[in-house]
């Protein structure tokens, strides 16, 4: 009996620890479990920041290259098959890309025939391994527009090699660039200008110095001859001698004062309606003792009466000195000053003569600072250049017609109504 009772409790105890082993076990692994997925819990946490901070960065890209204007495209070195990731090149204009699973070849048949050769062979380069990297600027038709062409840069590398180092995949962008090119010629021009502005400082100077050095050094040379000379007549003479070269020296003078005032800015048209004929006729009366013997100065006005708005005195000073040239070279005939039939809002006139004529060779140069077609006759070269700058500032154009040996004629065109708006 008291075995049986014995046995019976090392039964019951042995089941005990079986109970204890199992809950032991069991609880073991739920924490282990447990373990298993706080850890878990965490990675997927990390992960799902990183995604969370992939997409970010992915938002950023996007607005970068949507803020540049940039296309993002991949080809494949082995196809050559591209395909476009973002496109936010400007469209303005009518354009459209090459479309996805076309070919880089094809794509570059869009690019100006003067670039698509060079693009070409860079990418080629690119694509075969001979170069690192590519970097392109070309031109793209728009054959629907009024622009003949946009400017676009680019720029590629290898973005994966196969095991052999062999590029397999290129990564690209391209931006269009017409400001920027619009810029480098803006400033290309700028520069240009100011060196020719250098240029035509030092000419003017060296020109200017030896234009007043004739007149000032007939002056000093005179004016110190006169204490030795007791003779009435030869006296006279050495004053009228210094008295033209006085007058030369204070035209040479007035010439500069003019032009530089007027490219200045400090001499503003002044703006007033006047009788055209009236002007005309008085200038060339003015000018009837000059002329030779034989020679007739005449007008011919297209109307009877022609009010126009401009710088009175301005019109004035171009026509005696277009005038005064003419009467200047012209030995016989006539010298004719009159108009055209006024058009809207401007008018043509000139001055005809029937003097020696301009070759042909000299008619793009008659109107530049101290040039002279023939160096004998006195001048400084600056009467045409006068009456160009002063005629641009009223808004117009100076021009001629020559032809040698049955004379010239010299024009000017300028607003005659419109004018207010073109000083606005």
């Amino acid at each position: 009996m008291v075995n049986h009772f014995i046995n019976l409790l090392l039964a019951i105890s042995l089941q005990d620890n079986v109970l204890w082993i199992g809950i032991f076990i069991v609880t073991v692994v739920m924490i282990g479990f447990l373990f298993i997925q706080q850890r878990q819990g965490m990675r997927l946490k990390s992960e799902l920041a990183e995604l969370s901070k992939i997409q970010k960065r992915n938002v950023e890209y996007e607005f970068v290259i949507k803020a540049m204007r940039v296309s993002v495209w991949h080809v494949d070195a082995k196809t050559h098959v591209i395909r476009y990731e973002q496109d936010f090149r400007d469209k303005r204009v009518n354009w459209s890309q090459a479309p996805d699973g076309s070919t880089f070849e094809d794509a570059a048949q869009m690019i100006d025939g003067r670039d698509n050769v060079r693009v070409l062979a860079s990418m080629d380069a690119l694509m075969t391994g001979k170069s690192t990297e590519y970097h392109e600027i070309y031109r793209v038709p728009t054959p629907y527009s009024a622009r003949p062409f946009y400017w676009e840069e680019s720029f590629a590398t290898v973005a994966e090699r196969d095991v052999d180092g062999t590029p397999a995949l290129i990564v690209g962008t391209s931006m269009r660039i017409d400001e920027r090119k619009t810029m480098e010629k803006e400033l290309l021009t700028a520069r240009n200008k100011a060196e020719e502005s250098d240029r035509l400082k030092s000419a003017f100077i060296a020109n200017m110095s030896h234009e007043i050095r004739t007149p000032l050094n007939a002056i000093v040379g005179f004016t110190s001859l006169l204490p030795d000379i007791s003779n009435d007549e030869e006296r006279t003479q050495l004053f009228g001698l210094v008295q033209e070269n006085t007058q030369k020296l204070l035209r040479i003078m007035d010439d500069v004062v003019s032009i530089s005032k007027v490219e200045a800015g400090q001499d503003k048209p002044v703006l007033t309606p006047f009788e055209l004929n009236a002007l005309l006729a008085d200038v060339t009366a003015h000018y009837e003792a000059e002329a030779a013997p034989g020679v007739k100065l005449a007008t011919h006005f297209a109307s009877d009466a022609e009010t126009i708005t401009t710088d009175r005195s301005r019109l004035e000073e171009i026509m005696k000195r277009l005038v005064s040239n003419a009467v200047k070279f012209t030995s016989r005939g006539t010298v004719t000053v009159g108009y055209d039939e006024p058009q809207p809002a401007r008018i043509r006139i000139w001055v005809d003569d029937t003097g020696k004529g301009i070759d042909k060779a000299y008619t793009e140069r008659v109107f530049e600072r101290f040039f002279k077609v023939d160096e004998f006759v006195p001048g400084a070269g600056l009467g045409l250049s006068v009456c160009q700058t002063l005629a641009e500032s009223l808004g117009g154009q100076i021009g001629m017609d020559s032809e040698p040996g049955k004379g010239s004629r010299f024009w000017i065109e300028i607003p005659t109504k419109q004018f207010y708006e073109y000083e606005q």
